[in-house]
């Protein structure tokens, strides 16, 4: 019987998505689930919704709730991560905190301040898994939805023995987006893509053999079209490819767009997800407040719906039953991208059948497309070393390093940010328990300060003996 263990199980939305998906694949009826999370009377709920679905539509499948990560990973095949550590209470210290300091993020979940420190938040848990399933269940195929997609993968890739995918919707829901914009059917389109998560590149898209992207382009240079995604359209007007997250997603990762009043009221001005301040945050809170005050399963009939569009269910068809399915998924890199390092998580198109994970390999990638990623990767990177060795320091410059902190603050104040991000995040970060970062204060250079005497270059001393002669003379 195959067994698949989500982790997380209390994510209301996400996993009544991946349980419908699983449901509605006929290969997977007799599966076992194993529903597991922190809070027990959420998982009930989800495992009634379960029930309801399994009884309507006559399937062999069981499913059992659990707070009892082991229980739930012994002997299973499949293993989903889809949890958040602190929920909306640490997202709003992620939010606020850098917002006083001039950070403004949209989204705030997957780099910078709030990415970083959501990453630290995960890393404990995740070692943990990794040690579980080594013990419990050595062969399990984990599909990780968890976010920063790139840090946790990476952070899984060089610090666990974890058998892994990382999945996004991301290229699925822009190729919607693409295909309406170029009045085409999706299915019709040909593409290739590749970068990292939540900035990877369309390097590809052709319709019946002809090129898209002229067609693509001149539309985006129509006011009508640049409104829905002036960030991305900003991008690729200017780097002439087309990437996989929204606006208010982009205008995260790069310096150009967050920085100050002016660029934000120019490419940041459409509500929620178009740039707003905290569009995330606001939207996870309003959600946490609804399903506070009401019963979020009320409704439910136990009617099947149509597989979504989430590469899950596809994954474990594939590997159960050897149907190849393609996807683009988050893996190590080992030479896939050559031009971004090895050591970090890539996006790339993904083959997958009863053999495993087959990633293409692309080469490189037009280098002003690769040095935007490895901008990202490089915070990624400090990030994931910070968590492994528990070093705030490393914190310090993971965060220094990104795009958009490093374009509003300075070093002193960024310093100041993550100090304060660390004394309300504290109870979710045992890995720094008894280690702090250094404050460091500014050094006043008064009117009047006399500069001690340096040694002078040799060539600097004779060009200002010269000056003085001139002077003289």
């Amino acid at each position: 019987m195959t067994k698949i263990a989500i982790i997380g199980a209390g994510s209301i939305v996400f996993c009544k998505t991946l349980l419908n998906d699983i449901f509605a694949t006929p290969a997977l009826d007799g599966a076992e689930i194993a529903l597991m999370g922190p809070t027990l009377l959420k998982l009930k709920g989800m495992e009634a919704y379960a029930g309801k679905i399994i009884e309507k539509n006559k399937l062999k499948s069981t499913v059992f709730s659990t707070t009892d990560r082991r229980a739930a990973l012994e002997n299973a095949q499949y293993v989903i991560l889809m949890f958040q550590i602190g929920g909306v209470e640490a997202f709003k210290y992620d939010y606020e905190i850098p917002l006083k300091f001039g950070v403004d993020q949209c989204i705030g979940d997957s780099l910078g301040p709030g990415g970083v420190f959501r990453l630290l938040r995960s890393a404990p848990v995740l070692n943990d898994i990794g040690i579980e399933i080594e013990e419990l269940c050595p062969g399990a195929f984990v599909l990780n939805y968890v976010n920063p997609m790139g840090a946790v993968c990476t952070y899984m890739g060089r610090g666990t023995h974890i058998n892994f995918v990382g999945l996004c919707h991301g290229v699925q829901t822009t190729l919607d987006l693409i295909a309406g914009y170029t009045n085409c059917s999706k299915d019709e389109i040909d593409y290739l893509c590749a970068g990292i998560n939540h900035m990877a590149w369309f390097l590809k898209l052709e319709r019946n053999g002809k090129d898209l992207y002229p067609l693509f382009r001149a539309n985006m240079q129509k006011p009508q079209y640049y409104i829905n995604e002036k960030v991305r359209g900003e991008v690729m007007r200017h780097c002439g490819y087309f990437m996989t997250e929204s606006t208010g997603h982009l205008s995260e990762y790069l310096p150009w767009f967050r920085k100050n009043k002016r660029v934000l009221e120019l490419y940041c001005d459409q509500p929620d997800f178009g740039g707003a301040s905290g569009a995330y945050y606001k939207y996870c809170e309003t959600v946490a407040g609804n399903f506070r005050n009401n019963d979020p399963f009320a409704m439910e009939s136990g009617e099947l719906e149509p597989r979504s569009k989430e590469y899950c269910s596809y994954i474990i068809e594939a590997l159960e039953t050897g149907k190849i399915f393609k996807l683009n998924g988050n893996v190590m890199n080992k030479g896939y991208i050559t031009n971004l390092p090895q050591d970090a998580c890539v996006e790339v198109p993904i083959f997958v059948d009863k053999s495993g994970l087959n990633p293409v390999v692309i080469g490189n990638l037009p280098a002003h497309l690769a040095a935007m990623n490895q901008s990202n990767i490089t915070v990624q990177s400090i990030a994931v070393e910070a968590a492994l060795k528990g070093d705030p320091e490393m914190v310090f410059w993971a965060i220094a390093m990104d795009p958009l902190t490093s374009s509003v603050l300075s070093l002193k104040e960024i310093r100041d940010m993550v100090i304060e991000m660390f004394k309300a995040e504290e109870k979710w970060l045992p890995q720094f328990k008894g280690k702090f970062l250094e404050k460091i204060e500014i050094i006043e250079t008064s009117e009047g300060t006399e500069a001690v005497p340096v040694p002078l270059d040799p060539a600097l001393a004779i060009a200002n003996r010269l000056e003085k002669l001139s002077l003289k003379g």
